[in-house]
C-alpha cells in the first residue's frame, strides 16, 4: 500500500510525497471555495487531498500523476471523482 504525506505550504496549496515503487512529490492547489463543496467542511483539507490521492493510485501509479496541478482536475481525467470523494468522505 502506497504511503502519502500531505503538508500545506501556503493557504491554497500542499506538497505531496508518494511512496509507492518509487517516491514522487506533487505540488497541488485546493481553493477554499471547491475544498467547501466536496467536503462542506467536515474534513480536513490534507484529508481531502490524501484520500483524493488514494482514488488516483487505484487508477494510476505514482509515476503518471502530474507533478503540479489544482485538485478539481482530477475530475476532468476522472468524472466520478466528486461522486466517489463525496462516498468515501461520509462519517461511518
Amino acid at each position: 500500500m502506497a504511503e502519502i504525506h500531505v503538508s500545506k505550504t501556503d493557504n491554497e496549496t500542499f506538497e505531496v510525497t508518494v511512496k509507492d515503487g518509487g517516491t514522487t512529490t506533487h505540488t497541488v492547489t485546493l481553493s477554499r471555495k471547491h475544498y467547501q463543496q466536496l467536503t462542506g467542511g467536515k474534513v480536513s483539507e490534507e484529508t481531502l487531498i490524501e484520500k483524493s490521492f488514494e482514488f488516483l493510485l487505484e487508477r494510476e501509479s505514482n509515476r503518471n500523476i502530474l507533478s503540479r496541478f489544482d485538485l478539481p482536475l482530477i475530475a476532468h481525467y476522472f468524472p466520478e471523482y466528486e461522486k466517489t470523494m463525496g462516498q468515501r468522505l461520509q462519517p461511518n
